[in-house]
């Protein structure tokens, strides 16, 4: 029986001697799984909120209301410009046709053009050529209650001599004072360039008093070198046409037409 004993006794000490080291082979294995996946949560980047959040309706709306304001800016944009090259391209154009002699513009001598010894040279009339017709034509715009017309219907000149003309302008209200302002051509559109004034009222203020009546003078000659363009040989009449329209000044203190 003692021998029993002692032999049942080694083996239950056997028994958790083999026992002990599985059990915490168990705990080891089990704690290694959680301590891993406690530190792969850890370490694993978080996603972004701001990327993932939907737009709500009042950010579709604030995107749809810029949206609508720069394409208003842009539309704005564009009509002040399209409005300040309308009124800038005109007197710059006049300017330009003056000084070239495009579009039947007469040139003036004032403008710098020519010295004064060039000027002097080209105002001797040349005898022997032939003398030109200049006939003369006036007109305003409908909203002007002016009547112009000029003083005599033609003139006969030589290339270099100057001549002198008049206008009558009329206001015919009994109202008010207008301003007019004066533009003129000449045809045919290919005599402009020797079509010098020496003095004009075009394109200045001309304001006439209710019922007032004045003369305008036009001082100007036909440069010398007509003659020696072959385009001109045929070309004995010359028209001077001057339309007049009525203007007003803008909130900025500039003289501009009245359609």
């Amino acid at each position: 029986m003692n021998s029993i004993s002692l032999l049942g006794r080694n083996l239950a000490r056997t028994a958790l001697r083999t026992q002990a080291p599985s059990t915490t082979t168990t705990q080891c294995a089990r704690s290694l799984p959680r301590n891993f996946f406690r530190r792969s949560m850890q370490t694993r980047p978080q996603p972004n909120q701001q990327q993932t959040r939907m737009p709500t309706q009042e950010d579709l709306r604030a995107q749809f209301k810029n949206k609508n304001r720069n394409t208003l800016y842009y539309t704005l944009s564009i009509i002040l410009g399209t409005v300040a090259l309308s009124y800038g391209s005109v007197p710059f154009y006049k300017m330009i046709c003056q000084q070239m002699g495009w579009g039947g513009q007469p040139i003036s001598i004032h403008s710098g053009q020519y010295e004064e010894d060039d000027i002097a040279s080209r105002l001797i009339p040349i005898t022997d050529s032939r003398r030109l017709r200049i006939t003369f034509a006036g007109s305003t715009s409908d909203v002007l209650p002016w009547k112009f017309t000029p003083q005599q219907r033609e003139v006969r000149v030589l290339p270099g001599e100057t001549a002198l003309a008049f206008y009558t302008a009329t206001n015919l209200s009994k109202e008010e004072d207008i301003i007019g302002v004066a533009t003129y051509s000449v045809t045919p559109g290919q005599v402009a360039p020797y079509f010098s004034k020496i003095q004009c009222f075009c394109f200045e203020e001309q304001r006439l008093n209710k019922g007032e009546t004045v003369d305008m003078p036009v001082f100007f000659y036909i440069d010398p070198e007509f003659l020696r363009d072959p385009n001109m040989s045929k070309i004995d009449t010359i028209t001077l046409n001057y339309t007049f329209f009525k203007a007003k000044y803008d909130k900025d203190g500039h003289l501009s037409p009245v359609a």
